[in-house]
């Protein structure tokens, strides 16, 4: 059904902006570039990360297009929906495979608390309405909906319903997805803070958020762990993990955005209601990245690792 496998480092994109509030497609284009050459897998459009609820229809067809036009012939590009109404959510799928996205990732209905019933109607009408694969999103933390194992067990016959996000901050959920399913859904870790112990519990991949700023390192730590070389990945790991907090926070952009910043990559203009940050806290954020910056590891010849 798709061109793409469902493993490796997919990240979820920030969106760059200008001082005045419009997309910086020259920026967007350094971070695509800093991607494809860190060796990621895929890149996801739209999601929280990516500001998708305050960008316009139009926006996202042109960073759509922009990543569409830059990017090696088939890469896959992933887009999110995150929408309020299931007609909405329809449409969006729809406009999504007409651009020629290669999948989606699709969460719960926002803003409306749906019980499992309505939940399961939301992405069987989705799904039924694009031929395009589908990774579900499943963060009950912040989205307050959780996709239980019973839910996965009636989605299954659905062909195009292929991965999970799985964002529960429980890593024992991967084992019990994995036992119960076999491999009839990919897992990615969509965790920061978890993703190592998330993939050495079997996950295929990584939706990661300060990928965004350290692209190398990320990239890095999903190759080595997938290639049982363990002992390298911690190494990184624990160097990377008081970034990877930054994942976990309530203003997760702001803050990810600052290090994308730091690292020549990004910049940290947000679209209101959010601001860039200020004062004692941007000082705080500040030194955890330029604390991490005075001892960058040097890494392995990752890229060469054969999994």
């Amino acid at each position: 059904m798709q061109a793409f496998q469902w493993k490796g480092v997919f990240p979820a994109l920030l969106t760059p902006f200008t001082k005045d509030d419009t997309i910086d497609f020259d920026l967007f284009k350094i971070s695509l570039q800093a991607q494809i050459d860190a060796g990621v897998d895929g890149i996801i459009l739209g999601g929280s990360l990516g500001e998708a609820s305050t960008l316009t229809n139009e926006e996202k067809k042109e960073l759509f297009n922009c990543a569409k036009q830059y990017l090696p012939e088939g890469f896959p590009i992933i887009i999110n929906i995150a929408e309020q109404t299931t007609k909405t959510a329809v449409a969006l799928a729809e406009d999504a495979e007409k651009y020629g996205a290669d999948g989606l990732m699709l969460l719960p209905p926002m803003r409306y608390g749906s019980d499992d019933h309505e939940t399961l109607e939301f992405f069987k009408s989705v799904s039924h309405n694009t031929a395009l694969p589908i990774m579900l999103y499943n963060n009950p933390v912040d989205y307050k909906t959780f996709i239980s194992l019973d839910m996965l067990e009636d989605l299954a016959a659905i062909k195009n319903i292929q991965a999970i996000k799985e964002s529960t901050r429980d890593v024992t959920n991967i084992t019990r997805i994995f036992n119960r399913f076999g491999n009839r859904y990919s897992v990615f870790t969509g965790v920061d803070p978890l993703a190592m112990e998330s993939l050495c519990m079997g996950a295929d991949g990584w939706v990661a958020g300060l990928v965004d700023a350290f692209p190398k390192e990320t990239v890095a730590i999903y190759r080595l762990v997938k290639a049982n070389r363990i002992a390298e990945a911690l190494t990184i790991y624990r160097w990377f993990m008081p970034l990877l907090e930054l994942d976990i926070h309530p203003k997760l952009v702001q803050y990810i955005k600052l290090a994308a910043t730091a690292t020549g990559i990004g910049s940290e203009y947000v679209r209101a209601p959010r601001l860039v940050l200020k004062g004692e806290e941007k000082h705080r954020i500040q030194k955890v990245i330029d604390d991490a910056l005075s001892c960058r590891p040097v890494l392995p010849d990752y890229l060469n690792i054969k999994n």
